[in-house]
C-alpha cells in the first residue's frame, strides 16, 4: 500500500483503526499521519512509527486518505478550517452518524471524493461489522483501500447513502440492544441465586454460538428457532411470553426512533 493515510482525532474509533492497520502491516507506521488536540492519545502510536502532525492542515497536506474522527458537532469547525487547503485528489472518510457525504463538501467547499462509514464499536477487538457508502466520483481503486482498511477489522458492507441513516440502527447503535438483552437475562440468573459473572460466561459463549450458526449453519433464521422450540418445551413457553408482549414489534419501534434521531442529527 503506498497511500499516506491521514486521522485527524484519536479516539477509540480511531484507534481501532490504526491498529488494525499496523497489527497487519497494511501499511509502514510512518505513511500513517495523526493529530489530536490530546496529544497523550497519541503516544501510543507515535512509540509504533506513526507520524505525529502538529495540525489538521499538516495532516490533509501530507495524506491522500483522510479519516475525520472528531465528534459529529464538530466535524463543521474542522472541515471549514481546512476549506483553504486544495483537496484535489483526497479522499475523506465521515465516521461520525448523520454526517452526509455532501456536508463534507459543502464544508470544504470543493467537490472531493467522501466515503460515508459506520462502523460499531466491536471495531475495537477486531470483530467490527462497517457500513461503508462511497461518493459518486470514486473509482474502483479509489475506494479499495477505504474498504480494506475497515475490512481488517471486522465485516463490511457496502450500501447506498439514501440507508445510511437507516444502517446505524442495526450496526452502529446495536450493540447496545445486545448487552441490554445479555443484563435482562444476567439479571434474571442471579435473583435466582445463580452466580452471575459465571452465568454471563453462559450467555456471551451462547450469543457467540448462535452467531456462528446463523452465519454457517445454512438454516435461516425462522428455521434455527424452530430446532430449539420443540412443541411443549421450555423454548416455545418463553417465546410465547415474548409474542404475547409483542417483543419483535417493540425492537421495530427501537429501531425506528434510532433511525429518527440520525435524521434529526443528520447533515
Amino acid at each position: 500500500m503506498n497511500k499516506q493515510f491521514g486521522f485527524i482525532g484519536v479516539g477509540n474509533m480511531a484507534t481501532a483503526i490504526i491498529g488494525g492497520m499496523l497489527d497487519s502491516d497494511f501499511v509502514q507506521p510512518q505513511m500513517i499521519n495523526i493529530f489530536d488536540l490530546d496529544t497523550e492519545k497519541c503516544e501510543h502510536f507515535c512509540s509504533r512509527g506513526v507520524t505525529l502532525r502538529e495540525s489538521t492542515d499538516e495532516v490533509v497536506t501530507n495524506s491522500d486518505i483522510i479519516v475525520l474522527a472528531v465528534k459529529p458537532q464538530n466535524y463543521a469547525e474542522v472541515l471549514s478550517a481546512l476549506s483553504q487547503i486544495d483537496c484535489d485528489g483526497k479522499i475523506f472518510v465521515s465516521i461520525a452518524a448523520g454526517i452526509s457525504i455532501n456536508f463534507v463538501r459543502e464544508q470544504l467547499k470543493q467537490n472531493v471524493k467522501v466515503v460515508r462509514v459506520m462502523p460499531n464499536t466491536p471495531l475495537l477487538l477486531s470483530k467490527g461489522a462497517t457500513a461503508i457508502c462511497p461518493s459518486d466520483n470514486m473509482s474502483d481503486d479509489d475506494f479499495k483501500p477505504v474498504y480494506d482498511m475497515f475490512a481488517l477489522s471486522g465485516v463490511v458492507e457496502i450500501f447506498e447513502e439514501s440507508h445510511m441513516n437507516e444502517i446505524i440502527s442495526v450496526n452502529g447503535s446495536s450493540p447496545a440492544y445486545v448487552y441490554l438483552f445479555a443484563k435482562a437475562m444476567a439479571d434474571y440468573a442471579e435473583s435466582c441465586g445463580i452466580d452471575r459473572d459465571k452465568a454471563l460466561n453462559l450467555i456471551c459463549a451462547t450469543f457467540e454460538g448462535a452467531a456462528e450458526m446463523m452465519r454457517s449453519s445454512g438454516d435461516d433464521i425462522e428455521t434455527l428457532i424452530q430446532k430449539v422450540s420443540s412443541k411443549g418445551g421450555t423454548t416455545i413457553e418463553a417465546l410465547n411470553s415474548f409474542n404475547e408482549n409483542n417483543f419483535t414489534d417493540i425492537v421495530k419501534e427501537a429501531m425506528a426512533a434510532c433511525t429518527n434521531r440520525a435524521e434529526q442529527l443528520g447533515k
